[in-house]
């Protein structure tokens, strides 16, 4: 059995990020991009007006009214120089005409028919942005390496860029096994479980960017197993597995991935929940065989497979972001296992606070419904309210200023749990 960080360094050691695909521009939200991209041109082209108003020169106003000449519109432009003591309309984005090199709002300039009067004490270059005031010609304005967010898809836009590289999303098959299981819309019945696993594995793929290939179930036959596992193998860079990994008389997988040729590199991580994860390389592909109990197999992806898969799509910020919270109960861990927590996480003050979700049987898919953190305890290790603990923080709402109010509104005992922090 092998620890946390043991399994992920193992797992990461044969990580390597996938080939690379041409897609247009807005199918690269998200996507890693190989190479340097460099601006081929200024940005902005020319000097061009920052607000509606009047172009005029600094240099050749003496004070006295202006004549206003012309109007030149966003998309136009004009090659004569303004002549001195005249002015011209100008809107924003307009290229600033030959002879001017100061903008006025309108709402600071005084109308006397076809002349204005300006206040005195106008700054040179005032409302006027500068070519290449953003972007110099030649700059590496989006580096390799680099997620592509929304802002960065607007500055390829901005450079011409219709058709991005980047690097191609992950296809992972996922597999549920087991006697017991039945998909979602088939009637409940004594001694079945419906098949959520795999459409929660899937929809974490999809968070990570990858794409998931359903398999649906394999039942506790090794023939079968055998089959689903190799069909996904034809489908995908990497098969995950759910149930069937542990010590049972009916858990097969282990032995279908040997009988298929496969290498299991470990089997058992200590941890708690997810203690029997197998990882193997099977015709070169990894398969990570998950626990079939919920909770177990959602933390599973969490420690193991997604920064596997962000690894393998390029990206370089591959784990999910830790913190450290204030305990707002007791709570104990008696098992000789580090133990993750489910756990409710709020911004507090300059820092979080968390409290659990209540039961933490792996089973118990609703313990992470409740829950955006990881807890982690120590082996045989018990906190106090108020105690500093390390938490995994699982979802984005941290980043939009999420708050105490809201993560109490998830809690399951809605009173005491943000008692003061001590």
């Amino acid at each position: 059995m092998i620890s946390i960080e043991e399994a992920q360094t193992s797992i990461l050691s044969g990580a390597a990020p996938l080939g690379l695909e041409e897609v247009p521009l807005l199918q690269g939200l998200n996507r890693v991009t190989p190479a340097d991209h460099i601006a081929p041109w200024d940005i902005p082209l020319t000097d061009n007006s920052a607000m509606d108003g009047y172009a005029f020169s600094s240099a050749r106003f003496s004070g006295r009214p202006l004549q206003v000449t012309g109007f030149l519109p966003a998309g136009g432009s004009r090659a004569i120089p303004l002549p001195p003591g005249e002015a011209i309309r100008i809107m924003t984005g307009a290229p600033i005409p030959p002879g001017c090199d100061t903008v006025v709002p309108f709402e600071d300039a005084a109308v006397h028919g076809d002349l204005i009067s300006l206040s005195p004490g106008i700054k040179k270059g005032a409302h006027v942005r500068r070519r290449g005031e953003d972007i110099r010609c030649g700059d590496v304005v989006i580096s390799a390496g680099s997620c592509l967010r929304p802002q960065e898809l607007g500055m390829l836009a901005a450079m011409g860029t219709t058709v991005v590289t980047v690097y191609r999303k992950a296809r992972v098959a996922i597999l549920a096994t087991g006697d017991e299981l039945m998909e979602p819309g088939a009637t409940p019945l004594p001694g079945r479980v419906v098949n959520s696993n795999s459409y929660t594995l899937a929809a974490l793929v999809g968070e990570a960017g990858g794409e998931a290939t359903m398999l649906g179930i394999a039942p506790d036959l090794p023939g079968e197993t055998c089959a689903k596992i190799r069909a996904g193998l034809r489908a995908a860079d990497m098969v995950l597995t759910t149930g069937g990994a542990s010590v049972g008389d009916h858990d097969f997988v282990k032995a279908a991935i040997e009988r298929l040729g496969g290498t299991i590199t470990f089997w058992k991580v200590n941890v708690k929940p997810g203690k029997p994860l197998a990882f193997a390389t099977l015709e070169g592909k990894p398969v990570f065989a998950l626990p079939g109990n919920p909770a177990a197999a959602m933390v599973s992806f969490e420690l193991f497979v997604r920064p596997y898969l962000l690894k393998a799509m390029g990206h370089q910020r591959i784990f999910r972001p830790k913190a450290r919270a204030v305990m707002q109960e007791p709570v104990a861990n008696d098992c000789g296992r580090p133990h993750l927590v489910r756990g409710i996480v709020a911004r507090h003050n300059s820092g979080y606070v968390v409290s659990t979700t209540g039961n933490q049987s792996s089973g118990r898919l609703s313990s992470l419904t409740r829950g955006n953190a990881l807890i982690h305890l120590a082996p045989e290790s018990s906190y106090s309210a108020g105690d500093t603990v390390e938490v995994l923080l699982l979802d984005q709402r941290f980043e939009m200023g999420e708050t105490v109010e809201h993560a109490a509104a998830l809690s399951p005992r809605p009173r005491g749990i943000f008692a003061a922090v001590r």
